[in-house]
């Protein structure tokens, strides 16, 4: 059974940093790319981040480049997205998500990942 499984949500001050954990398992993921996306109350998920598990290579919305770094730890199977200087428009429920045919014209859209954790709220406040 495949699972992805997100914690290290929480509360943070403006200005402050979290790192989120999606911890993989039930399948291998070296053919994947695995994606962080936010659903912010009464909108619309979006894409925030994401890592070609082979490779490494990164990928980033517009709203979190210079400020959140995504990566993978192979060993660990478990993908990490650092936020840092957070801002209360941050403030979303987060997911995990992996998908095995990803490219430049789907990175984004939801229906490209064929796995999805249960999402983590983080809150910035102001």
């Amino acid at each position: 059974q495949v699972q992805l499984v997100e914690s290290g949500g929480g509360l943070v001050q403006a200005g402050g940093s979290l790192r989120l954990s999606c911890l993989v398992s039930g399948r291998t993921f070296s053919s994947y790319e695995m994606g962080w996306f936010r659903q912010a109350a009464g909108k619309e998920r979006e894409f925030v981040a994401s890592v070609k598990w082979s490779s490494g290579f990164t990928y980033y919305g517009d709203s979190v480049k210079g400020r959140f770094t995504i990566s993978r730890d192979n060993a660990k199977n478990t993908v990490y997205l650092q936020m840092n200087s957070l801002k209360p428009e941050d403030t979303a429920v987060y997911y995990c998500a992996a998908g095995r045919s990803i490219w430049d014209w789907n990175r984004r859209s939801l229906r490209a990942y064929e796995y999805w954790g249960q999402g983590i709220q983080v809150t910035v406040s102001s």
